[in-house]
């Protein structure tokens, strides 16, 4: 499909997914024929589209609310590109505008940072090809992204060398070539014997025409590549920072050149040349361009690493023997041997051996991790002592690391609402420098002193160049590179941009109790035996009866015992009571456990308990009694027990000002003991699986911003209803749908540190936002001669373009010192 204005066409095709009867058709068409701006619509079954007429011109979105309303679907790609040749936030504006009137498009964003365009759009109604025919129409080169993060960054990273070097020649030979000019001119005004030497050795003409030659080397070889793409927008109709400095930088060269070789042109008085503003102004913008690449090198630092986590090879078992092979030669269900400091190649289960894996670099947690027969192990974590095997459970794209690093990029190349009105004001950022240095021209040139033209000059020169519509484009983008870069490697990642922005507004965290503030698997917490009996061997025999049981309380008794290695005997004469207990002959002993209700039945009293019962009860927990041969023997507690973690990291979420809240299954009176026990503000308790919606909308109906953490799995309707859903992960499934944010760590204390992440970029963005606009809004006036009526300011060319440069450059600077973003909590803390 060739690109057509979205006036010359009227037809358009959508896919349409969940139809599966005639009924369906008909119930489509329906929808779709009922919409005012649609003329006719007729949905074929057998190639589940829909061929619609529209009456005017093509608008897709009312086409796709209608078939959704219907309750189907129409299916959408997303289609990313490298564009090449971006400056300033002004490129960015025009490429989307370009890509945006593809009919069929949903959405582009463009970022400037990562250079990349990210275009929602339906499938085999726009193609690749068309959006690339786009981009090229909007005067900029689109580059297809390889398969694969890694190949694609490598790309990446090597065309910003390549620039990065180019700038650096570039820069040097317009120092060598521009320093003579400086000396020549500037000196000839601060230093007498430069001047006398220029006066009596060159004279003024050959002092000129030396000047003339230096500036022309300047201007066409190093400078050329502001003409090469300034002129060009510039003849488009849109203008770029390029276009700013090529105008403005050609006016002081060709007003020069007619001072040079044809003075008698101009008013008396008025020929002097400015040479040496138009080389300086090259050379400094080359400089700031240059300090700029490599500082944008450094904004996709976190990129770079975690590609660089990936191992290169992989030791396998193939045909009975262990080879060596690289790893896009791996494949599912290998065998892999991996030996103490080897690098993990791929994602695994092991199937023999044992070691403790380093996978802070995935998860952020520093404290190395058992592997065992049947544990999962990661690619591009680190082996420590042990030597084990482990069969290949995923490979390429599908591995957790080539999924963070995919995250990471998504999350990186994202907008923020806070861009929104960035975006509105770089559209129109040039045309409006550019129309107000023609209005300075002509203010100096009819109200200005004499020389009235020189001054004119000069001052729309100055107006031109030091307008920076660069750092306003950079602003937000790479406080979000940085930001979510540093996130990564705190093992936080941010599945959504707009997650970073939503997440400092939260006045409300709102906890899943299973699994979240709790270890999620119930522990044996407490036995306290009476008089006469020991723990070992009280424990012994319950667990013993609790083995016919795969009641979660009798898998904890039965696992607390294993670990202490006890030995269970055998059991006679079994015999449950549904709602009081179990008892059995356990090694000729009669054993019975259950509830106290089950004790006073068997005329046992539990009285000599009670204050370690209702010690056990203010902390959530519901007690059980052993009895033993007809004697009280113990009380038992199972829970399932609060992450060690978790105290810390709720005392850490009041201190960020948040509410704390948690929903819970439990009953109100188990939810309210954990919660005072937590210090947790309110409390939903007794909720079913499906009702924590519900919670969270009663939370929400107050006013607040309510961020909700779960562990992801049964919590999706929750994670998705929540103004930011934050998932616990386990480090081995990132990919889940519903969060806007995961946590790889499966750590409360990731929490808090998403949140003050969150806060601090934001920040960034605003004092980088508050920098670019303050700038302009105090340096453009001044340059245009504000100042002069006052107390005979004026801002030099020259000193307009090195305060130019150093605007993006500081921009990018204050993004960087979010790299050393320290979490508030660490993950090794307790």
């Amino acid at each position: 499909m060739t690109i057509q204005s979205k006036s010359s066409m009227k037809k358009i095709s959508l896919p349409v997914e969940g139809m599966t009867c005639a009924s369906c058709v008909g119930r489509v068409e329906r929808a779709l024929n009922a919409v005012p701006d649609i003329e006719m619509a007729t949905v074929n079954l057998a190639t589940e589209r829909a061929d619609i007429t529209f009456k005017g011109d093509v608008d897709a979105t009312v086409a796709i609310k209608a078939i959704e309303s219907s309750g189907y679907k129409v299916s959408e790609e997303v289609t990313e590109l490298a564009i090449e040749e971006m400056t300033c936030a002004s490129c960015v504006g025009r490429v989307e505008k370009a890509l945006m009137q593809i009919p069929g498009v949903l959405e582009a964003s463009v970022n400037l940072a990562t250079e990349r365009a990210r275009v929602r759009h339906l499938p085999g109604v726009v193609t690749v090809s068309d959006i690339e025919a786009a981009v090229v129409q909007a005067g900029y080169k689109p580059r297809r992204l390889s398969e694969g993060s890694s190949d694609g960054n490598d790309q990446s990273e090597i065309r910003r060398e390549n620039e990065e070097r180019s700038l650096r020649r570039a820069l040097l030979m317009a120092a060598i070539f521009t320093l003579p000019v400086f000396i020549i001119e500037m000196g000839s005004h601060f230093i007498p014997g430069v001047h006398h030497w220029v006066s009596d050795v060159l004279g003024q003409q050959v002092n000129w025409y030396i000047q003339f030659a230096l500036a022309t080397i300047v201007l066409f070889g190093p400078g050329l590549r502001f003409f090469q793409k300034g002129i060009p927008a510039l003849l488009r109709g849109a203008p770029d920072m390029n276009s700013l400095v090529a105008v403005g930088t050609v006016a002081a060269y060709g007003y020069s050149v007619v001072a040079t070789f044809i003075p008698q042109v101009l008013p008396v008085g008025t020929a002097n040349v400015y040479f040496e503003a138009a080389v300086v102004i090259v050379t400094l913008i080359l400089l700031g361009r240059t300090l700029e690449a490599r500082a944008k090198g450094k904004t996709s630092q976190a990129i770079k690493r975690l590609v660089g986590l990936q191992a290169k090879t992989a030791r396998v078992e193939r045909n009975g023997e262990t080879i060596e092979i690289p790893l896009n030669q791996v494949m599912m269900d290998d065998i892999v041997f991996v030996r103490p400091g080897e690098k993990i190649p791929v994602d695994g289960e092991v199937i023999e051996g044992m070691s403790y894996v380093d996978e802070s670099m995935i998860t952020g947690e520093p404290v190395p991790v058992l592997k065992e027969m049947g544990s999962e192990v990661v690619g591009g974590t680190i082996n420590k002592t042990g030597a084990f095997s482990f069969r290949v459970t995923k490979i390429g794209s599908n591995t957790v690391l080539a999924q963070i690093i995919r995250l990471v990029e998504e999350a990186q190349g994202s907008k923020l609402p806070i861009q929104a009105l960035v975006d509105k004001v770089t559209m129109w950022f040039v045309p409006a420098v550019m129309t107000g240095a023609v209005i300075t021209f002509f203010i100096w040139l009819i109200f200005g002193p004499e020389p009235a033209l020189t001054f004119a000059l000069i001052n729309a020169v100055a107006v031109l160049i030091i307008a920076c519509p660069c750092a306003m484009g950079l602003a937000t983008p790479t406080s979000i590179m940085v930001g979510t870069g540093r996130a990564a490697e705190l093992g936080i990642l941010f599945r959504k941009g707009e997650a970073l922005q939503a997440l400092r507004d939260v006045t409300v965290v709102a906890l899943d109790k299973t699994g979240t503030l709790t270890k999620g698997r119930p522990e044996l917490t407490d036995l306290i035996s009476a008089n006469g009996f020991e723990n070992d061997e009280v424990l012994a025999l319950v667990a013993a009866i609790e083995t016919r049981s795969e009641h979660p309380i009798a898998e904890a008794i039965v696992a607390a015992a294993k670990e202490k290695s006890l030995t269970l005997a055998s059991i006679e004469a079994f015999e449950a009571i549904p709602g009081f207990g179990v008892s059995a002959t356990v090694g000729g002993r009669r054993i019975s456990v259950g509830a106290d209700r089950f004790m006073t039945q068997l005329g046992l009293d539990v009285s000599g308990f009670q204050q370690n019962a209702q010690k056990l009860g203010e902390q959530g927990k519901s007690p059980l009694y052993a009895a033993i041969d007809g004697q009280l023997a113990a009380i038992i507690a199972v829970a399932d027990p609060i992450k060690e973690s978790t105290p810390a990291a709720i005392k850490a979420l009041h201190a960020l000002g948040l509410k704390v809240a948690m929903i819970t299954g439990d009953n109100a009176a188990t939810a309210s003991a954990i919660a005072k026990q937590l210090g947790i503000d309110e409390v939903a308790a007794e909720v079913l699986p499906d009702g924590k919606v519900a919670a969270l909308k009663q939370f929400r109906s107050r006013g607040n911003k309510v961020a909700f953490v779960g562990d992801g799995i049964n919590d999706a309707p929750a994670l998705a209803e929540a103004d930011v859903g934050l998932a616990i992960g386990t480090g081995t499934d990132v990919a889940i749908e519903a969060a806007d944010v995961v946590l790889m760590s499966g750590d409360l204390r990731g929490v808090v540190n998403a949140i003050a992440l969150s806060q601090a970029t934001i920040r960034n963005i605003k004092q980088n936002l508050f920098w670019a606009f303050a700038y302009n809004a105090l340096l453009i006036p001044v340059a245009a001669g504000l100042l002069y009526p006052i107390n005979g300011t004026l801002l030099s060319p020259i000193l307009a373009a090195a305060a130019m440069a150093l605007s993006s450059v500081f921009v990018l600077g204050n993004a960087l010192r979010l790299k050393r973003f320290q979490a508030p909590m660490k993950e090794n803390a307790a």
